[in-house]
């Protein structure tokens, strides 16, 4: 036998990024005025999406990043239905540049998560008795680059 190592073998030393896991941490539905707003409406439904990206370290190279999703929607005056999710990924990030590291934490990982959050919100409204909400690609490059605009001091561009 060869003592040469496979193709993605641990001693590589290019960036990586895995996913070890991914996991629901936290879900809420919330139907308050069912049956009366499940049939037909008059007026499309008003529907509001708020996306946060968190991050925790575990250790040097493991992270836990969490999408949180908040959806409300609303047909005139009544509340349709709210959702609250927090779906998060555990990744190793290794070989990571210090400067890329908040990128690729707060970019690329939820990046990576986001399809299964997305399908979970569908399920759950379709579920609910709604139509399911399939909710549009999210752009965490703009989101984190709102993010770096609204830390940086008052009158200061962000790099």
């Amino acid at each position: 036998m060869s003592d040469q190592t496979m193709p993605g073998a641990e001693n590589e030393t290019g960036p990586q990024l895995r996913v070890l896991t991914q996991y629901v941490k936290d879900l809420s539905f919330e139907n308050p005025n069912a049956p009366r707003t499940l049939g037909p409406l008059s007026d499309q439904p008003q529907i509001g999406v708020r996306v946060d990206v968190g991050v925790q370290r575990f250790a040097d190279t493991d992270f836990e990043v969490t999408l949180s999703i908040s959806i409300d929607a609303k047909s005139k005056e009544d509340v349709m239905f709210l959702v609250e999710l927090q779906y998060c990924g555990l990744f190793r990030l290794t070989n990571i540049p210090a400067d890329s590291l908040e990128p690729m934490l707060l970019i690329e990982c939820p990046r990576q998560v986001f399809p299964f959050a997305r399908r979970i919100v569908a399920d759950v409204t379709r579920d609910g008795g709604f139509p399911p909400l399939m909710i549009d690609p999210i752009d965490f490059v703009g989101l984190y680059q709102q993010r770096r605009a609204d830390a940086a001091p008052a009158g200061t561009m962000p790099n």
